[in-house]
């Protein structure tokens, strides 16, 4: 695979002057940008999945539900459905995607919309809603939205600084793209990083000349969904995990640190389950030993699989800063609110 990526360079550098090109054009107002008169935070990042975006928007509505009037609008990847939607409980996964619905059944009081078109999105909930911030997920690279605050994401053992464009590598632009970003957050990290090693990464990022924050995955200590588990007793079962998400290495070491014995079924992202994959992980998990046995998944797989198996559990996540990181970050987004609703 690392040769057929190697062989594939003059793509990369193809790709790379198509994607700076577009950039150019939308950094000298050739093609137009739209901004609005309430904040708009993208949060984004400029590799392909896996960054932790999904804990870091639901962060993001946790700190501001009870000061303002929250909408979060996502493209709603992998849907089968076209245009704008508001997302209520009675869709499924399949028509407007498994975060938005993830953020919907989490947070009913926010409004949560899907479409592919961001502008004309944003535009409709202003429309419907009496939304003060519209949270933008997964569109760093949707250059026709002129966000007012951009929070781009990366992963730690997957610094955009180390990687290249694809197809050689899993960068969607250039590094230079950085050069956008209001914040960078280094996300996934492990809980005990060092300061010395939080300080090798901001030597490498520090030619941005960006604010850097480091989080972590802290996972809950009951897991949900058909019966309420501690996770302390997590090993006294036999676990058959199902994962659909782009990178579930987090996971995987979490489980295997607690020495929990577990199986492991491993679809692509946003993985839409036919009845055959329903069917594979009935029977796997019916192979399962143990008298004490569940079957595992994300909380984005949950609200994608729920309908179609008993014994299924999530394990819910939350993005965590280091240190006394939160409060710096808190105050950024917070001030920069303020400054924009005052200016606007």
């Amino acid at each position: 695979m690392k040769l057929l990526r190697f062989l594939l360079f003059p793509f990369a550098i193809i790709y790379d002057l198509v994607t700076t090109f577009r950039n150019f054009l939308f950094d000298t107002n050739i093609f137009k940008q739209n901004s609005f008169t309430i904040p708009v935070i993208v949060v984004g990042n400029l590799s392909v999945g896996g960054t932790g975006k999904t804990p870091q928007i639901e962060y993001l509505i946790r700190l501001l539900k009870n000061k303002f009037q929250i909408a979060v609008l996502s493209r709603g990847y992998k849907r089968k459905t076209k245009g704008f939607l508001k997302v209520s409980n009675s869709h499924s996964a399949t028509e407007v995607g498994d975060e938005p619905l993830q953020f919907t059944k989490k947070f009913p009081d926010i409004f949560v919309a899907v479409d592919e078109q961001r502008v004309s999105g944003i535009q409709k909930i202003l429309a419907q809603s009496n939304a003060d911030i519209v949270l933008l997920d997964d569109a760093f690279q949707h250059r026709k939205v002129k966000g007012s605050l951009n929070i781009l994401l990366t992963k730690f053992d997957d610094l955009f600084v180390d990687d290249f464009l694809i197809p050689t590598g899993n960068l969607r632009e250039s590094r230079r793209g950085a050069q956008r970003a209001n914040a960078i957050i280094i996300t996934k990290c492990p809980e005990n990083l060092s300061v010395e090693q939080q300080n090798v990464i901001k030597n490498k990022l520090k030619k941005y000349q960006k604010p850097i924050f480091f989080t972590t995955i802290s996972y809950a200590k009951t897991l949900k969904g058909f019966t309420e588990i501690l996770l302390a007793d997590l090993s006294n079962f036999e676990v058959l995990l199902v994962t659909g998400i782009a990178n579930p290495s987090s996971l995987i070491r979490f489980l295997k640190d607690r020495k929990i014995n577990f199986q492991h079924l491993n679809f692509p992202d946003h993985h839409h389950f036919s009845t055959k994959d329903i069917e594979l992980i009935k029977s796997k998990f019916e192979d399962l030993k143990g008298l004490n046995k569940i079957i595992l998944t994300t909380e984005k797989d949950f609200v994608r699989l729920n309908n179609d198996l008993k014994n299924l559990n999530y394990l819910e996540i939350e993005t965590t800063f280091l240190g006394n990181q939160q409060r710096v970050f808190d105050n950024l987004l917070i001030n920069h609110i303020n400054q924009y609703s005052e200016n606007n």
